[in-house]
């Protein structure tokens, strides 16, 4: 019997032992932390053996395949040797996709893909398809092929989970821009971050679709270096408009989100969904969570919640829809950040920022420097979410919006961006 061994058991690790043990395989769940208890009661209840707290190597090193964690770096010592052995090491996606014959549309990007995602997913539900959501957001693609049989697959692809994907064809794949991002994870070089977003485009014919941002410098510079097999649908402002309502009737707002709903257009008419359809959906989609999210106005001061923006480019397009003075909350764990981006829109949009991190000497550095109309720009420096809320709601003037876009990760205080959103929103709500 062929033995599987899943390193992680979140979302994805979870999903994939489930579907490799239905599949009849000898199964194994390490996870050097602690597994929560959703996913433990999931395995037990699905009889497949795991630890955490550590990885036993003369468990691991036996495996004929290992599932890999996106969140598993490649330079781990462990996948190091498993590497060395010549053990084959997949992502949950590759192994999931093996024993579906549903149809795949993918999208990925440094910014915009659950936008993106969330809306193609909503369209292709209101024509009535028969759709799972999965990737980055939804329930794992193993958990819905074990248990569920979908027609199509809308899947948000991180760079990392590409890393690990050989033999899987997107029958859609949809690349949004390329910023830097990650670099931490691509030994400080952007090419290698480049290269990592261009395998959405692996293995696909002329009967496979690329749809792509014609005008993102980094795409139109590989574009003119590769040659790829798929069917080419570039987008943007200097090409035909494929929207079916005018830019001002779409229920997603910002210059960002015009192009991410010309990206899920194209996808959608690929697809053979109806231009009515369509059209009802981009005007009628309620957007996603952490994403320019309104929570409340307090005493005539508007909060947004951008939590989801964890590098600077995301935070660009936060900035560049602000239309009030702005006091911008930012910080947590930098990834190799080029904060130098979004200057300008500093100046221009924001009288205060505020730092919330463990490690704020960068941004200190950094934005010390700017000023804005002949003056220094108000900084205020905490280590933690409360004592940032309480400073901006200080510095804040009625008609200013307060906007958290950290431009960083997560991990430093919170568990993911998500919690990070839902802690923020709670605070404001407490003011």
């Amino acid at each position: 019997m062929k033995r599987i061994v899943v390193l992680g058991a979140g979302e994805s690790g979870s999903g994939a032992a489930i579907l490799a043990k239905e599949k009849g395989f000898d199964v194994f769940v390490s996870d050097c932390g602690t597994i929560s208890d959703p996913y433990r009661a999931l395995l037990d209840q699905n009889g497949v053996k795991w630890e955490d707290g550590k990885h036993t190597e003369e468990l691991i090193l036996n495996a004929d395949e290992v599932v890999k964690s996106p969140g598993i770096p490649l330079t781990a010592p462990l996948i190091q040797k498993l590497q060395a052995q010549g053990t084959p090491i997949i992502s949950e996606i590759e192994f999931a996709a093996r024993y579906t014959h549903a149809k795949m549309i993918c999208i990925t990007g440094s910014n915009g893909k659950t936008t993106t995602t969330s809306l193609i997913y909503y369209i292709l539900r209101q024509a009535g398809l028969n759709v799972g959501l999965a990737g980055n957001i939804g329930n794992s693609l193993a958990l819905q092929v074990a248990h569920e049989d979908h027609d199509y697959y809308v899947i948000e692809l991180s760079s990392f989970q590409l890393d690990n994907m050989y033999d899987f064809k997107a029958d859609v794949a949809i690349l949004l821009n390329i910023t830097p991002d990650h670099l931490d994870r691509y030994d400080f070089k952007f090419q290698n971050y480049v290269d990592a977003k261009f395998r959405i485009t692996r293995n696909q014919t002329k009967e496979d679709s690329f749809i792509y941002w014609a005008e993102d410098p980094v795409i139109d510079r590989e574009m003119k270096k590769i040659q790829l097999g798929a069917t080419l649908y570039p987008y943007g402002f200097t090409q035909p408009n494929p929207l079916p309502v005018g830019e001002d009737e779409l229920a997603l707002k910002g210059r960002h989100n015009v192009l991410n709903s010309m990206a899920a257009t194209i996808a959608a008419k690929v697809v053979g969904i109806k231009k009515e359809v369509i059209r009802e959906s981009l005007m009628t989609f309620r957007g996603v969570e952490h994403r320019l999210q309104y929570v409340a106005t307090v005493n005539g001061v508007r909060w947004i919640n951008d939590s989801k923006a964890t590098n600077v480019n995301s935070c660009w397009y936060a900035l560049e829809s602000m239309t009030t003075p702005t006091v911008l909350i930012l910080g947590g764990k930098d990834k190799g950040n080029d904060y130098s981006e979004i200057d300008d829109l500093v100046r221009e949009k924001c009288h205060t920022l505020v730092f919330m991190g463990l490690h704020n000497e960068k941004l200190r550095e950094h934005f010390g420097k700017l000023k804005i109309k002949n003056e220094e720009l108000k900084i205020i420096d905490t280590d933690n979410l409360h004592d940032a809320v309480q400073a901006a709601y200080n510095a804040a003037n009625e008609g200013d919006t307060v906007l958290l876009s950290p431009c960083c990760a997560s991990f430093d205080l919170f568990k993911s961006y998500e919690d990070r959103g839902e802690q923020f929103m709670a605070a404001v709500r407490n003011l």
